[in-house]
């Protein structure tokens, strides 16, 4: 009991910590709603499913091994999160959009999940971090895999709903730029420092 609340608590901590997720879910809340980001949202959550099937199997470790794939794959997860930032940076009041504004998609939320640096570096600690059923590798990581998800759907919903309190104040055109700018800088800055470690 004791090494599973240790376990719910790492992982509230590593998985609601702002980071790549965590903002770009409270800005798509800020910039689009809670109701407009739901998809978006799905696409993390299933994004942060492959990225742990990835992390506990392996095959991280695996391709992080290759000489030389370290750097590339950095260079990669930063330009597509940069590319995020700047949708988030430039997305229109809420007021002057449409159903066609351009909101994240689930396929958006996907690949920033995948490409997200800080949730690798999360699930390794919490994967190998913790053992919860001694002896049985395979239900030690299946109950690992249940309640991280759970804890980040928890999370997730957390986040796109502080962000979309802030939609109140965004039918303003400069408070809604300031709000989607401070959101996408902070997303840079968020990656920047995971990479940097």
């Amino acid at each position: 009991m004791e090494g599973l609340i240790g376990f719910i608590v790492a992982g509230l901590a590593l998985v609601g910590s702002p980071g790549p997720n965590t903002l770009s879910l409270a800005a798509t809340g800020a910039a689009f709603g809670a109701r407009r980001g739901i998809v978006y949202l799905t696409g993390l959550v299933a994004g942060m499913a492959i990225v742990m099937a990835i992390t506990a199997s392996g095959v991280a470790g695996l391709l992080l091994a290759v000489p030389g794939a370290a750097p590339v794959l950095a260079v990669i997860a930063a330009a597509y999160i940069a590319y995020l930032a700047y949708r988030i940076a430039t997305a229109p009041p809420i007021t002057e959009q449409g159903d066609s504004g351009r909101r994240p998609s689930f396929v958006t939320g996907v690949t920033i999940s995948l490409t997200n640096p800080k949730a690798y570096t999360a699930m390794a600690a919490l994967f190998s971090g913790f053992v919860l059923i001694g002896g049985r590798a395979a239900a030690d990581g299946a109950i690992k895999f249940v309640i991280i998800l759970t804890l980040i759907v928890i999370v997730n919903i957390a986040w796109l709903c502080i962000g979309s309190t802030l939609n109140r104040w965004t039918a303003n055109p400069s408070v809604s730029r300031a709000i989607n700018v401070t959101f996408a800088t902070l997303l840079v800055v968020s990656v920047a420092y995971a990479l940097f470690l």
